[in-house]
């Protein structure tokens, strides 16, 4: 299987499904990352920057993904940006990686840039379009500190169907997490390790196992 994770930003695809990820791996599947967006100055010191770009390659190597992919749009301001173009860089990507299965962040997410990403994203993926672009399989993950942050609304609400099992992946999930020093958060916000152990032991016990990460499906073509 060839794979395709999409994170707005460096960290979301950890967080989001990490564990999936790692599973995907000691199946022997091949992995790629698309980063979205890139921090920037004067919103982040170039110290910050640099730190961030160590951190990413570590994560990349963690991983052993087959290939990284960066775009260089502003973090934080996607909105400024025209969608024609990001779904173009997002629809060279694909081209590229020719993933079979595509994980990307939840439509309702709070921040502007993860709903930007995801309306891009399957803009470029339409489903008519499947036997060119290849992709079968979407699943949407939640990202602490976005998807539950977002306010109340039906039609934005996460509301998973589809569980994985990442009871052997977890610790390492939360090893790679650690990797993010600039993102990663003192307990009990959301980005704690403490936290996301928590999350992944909910969705666990929702579906009867010790840790899972949950999803929901986009579109599965068979």
């Amino acid at each position: 299987m060839r794979v395709l994770v999409i994170a707005p930003h460096p960290d979301d695809e950890t967080l989001g499904c990490g564990g999936t990820l790692l599973k995907h791996r000691a199946a022997g599947d091949s992995v790629s990352w698309l980063i979205v967006t890139r921090g920037h100055e004067p919103l982040w010191s170039a110290e910050a920057l640099a730190n961030k770009e160590d951190e990413i390659k570590r994560v990349a190597q963690a991983y052993e993904f087959e290939q990284t992919f960066r775009f260089e749009y502003p973090a934080t301001g996607m909105n400024t940006l025209l969608q024609a173009e990001i779904i173009a860089g997002v629809s060279r990507v694909v081209a590229e990686a020719q993933p079979s299965s595509v994980y990307l962040n939840h439509a309702g997410d709070i921040h502007s840039d993860h709903r930007i990403a995801f309306d891009s994203v399957i803009s470029a993926i339409k489903p008519f379009n499947s036997g060119r672009h290849g992709v079968k399989r979407i699943l949407s993950y939640e990202t602490l500190s976005s998807t539950e942050a977002a306010p109340p609304d039906h039609n934005r609400a996460f509301l998973p169907t589809v569980f994985c099992d990442i009871t052997s992946f977890i610790e390492r999930k939360l090893e790679i997490m650690s990797l993010y020093r600039t993102e990663i958060q003192p307990y009990p916000l959301p980005r704690a390790n403490e936290s996301i152990r928590a999350l992944a032991r909910f969705r666990g016990a929702t579906v009867g196992v010790e840790y899972a990460e949950a999803f929901m499906l986009i579109r599965d073509l068979v």
